[in-house]
Parts: C-alpha cells; structure tokens; sequence
C-alpha cells in the first residue's frame, strides 16, 4: 500500500495501479522504454493492473516477467469495461493512469487520476477530468515512487 498525505487536498492510501496499455505503457504495442523498470519498483507497494483492447495482440509478451494482471477488454464500450474494472477493486484505494476517451470514466472514478500527452496525444475529456497531467509515464510512475512530488502538485 500507498500513503501519500497532501495538504490542502485528500489523504491517499493507494493498493492498486489501474494502467492503459496502448498510448499509456506502450506505443504501437511496445513497452516504452523505463516502464518494465519502473513498474517492477512499484509493484512492490501496489498491485497493478493492465487494461486493454489488445489492439496490436502484443500485450501478454509485452508484460512476460512484470508481476501485474492483465485484462483483455471487449473494443466494444471500453469506457464502462475499465470503470467497472475500477469499481470491482474500490476506486477510492486505485490510482488510474490512461490518455484515451476511453481512459476518461477510469481516471475520474479513481482516487488519484493522471492523464498523459505522449507520442499518441491526450483526449482533452481524459485531460480535464485527471488529477495529474504527466508528459510521460516514466513521469507519472516516478510521482508515485517518490510521493513527495505528488504532494507538491497537489497540495491545496
């Protein structure tokens, strides 16, 4: 677990990390660079998770060796399928990081949101309703390894 205090704002106690794959981990259906590094780091506070429509089938071989779970979702109302994952886990102990449409009702019902402009770009929907706006996720996965960051970002 996560406990990241933020004056000004909401105490947060983080379990899981609730990630896009496509446009958030990966670009074209490869990790980006730093992300596997980082996210085995991380997965010794939160459990993390990997939604997905799987468009470029790379995902599983992608993530071979990073202790996550992965979830295939429907293409079809992708928006509900990661909020209902969100949901199923309590939203209110997730941070979510995404920067599609369909990232938008995840990041919104988490407890912490962030958004990220990378190489695909940033729905402005999933921009607006995000916590956080990172430029990458290196970025956003090292506000979390050093929380210290987070809190000056958002203190009140």
């Amino acid at each position: 677990m996560l406990h990241i205090d933020v004056p000004g704002w909401k105490p947060l106690a983080l379990e899981h990390l609730v990630l896009d794959f496509n446009g958030t981990l990966a670009l074209d259906g490869r990790l980006l660079p730093g992300v596997r590094e980082r996210l085995d780091g991380l997965a010794l506070m939160l459990e993390i998770h990997v939604l997905t429509a799987d468009t470029f089938g790379s995902v599983q071989d992608q993530m071979r060796g990073i202790v996550c779970a992965v979830s295939v979702i429907p293409e079809s109302g992708q928006a509900r399928a990661k909020a209902a994952y969100l949901d199923n886990l309590g939203p209110s102990g997730c941070v979510a990081v995404g920067n599609g449409r369909n990232d938008a009702l995840m990041l919104q019902a988490a407890s912490l949101g962030i958004a990220l402009l990378q190489e695909e770009g940033a729905a402005p929907g999933t921009m607006a309703v995000a916590d956080v706006v990172c430029r990458s996720v290196c970025d956003a996965l090292d506000l979390l390894a050093n929380p210290l960051r987070l809190s000056a970002t958002l203190r009140g």
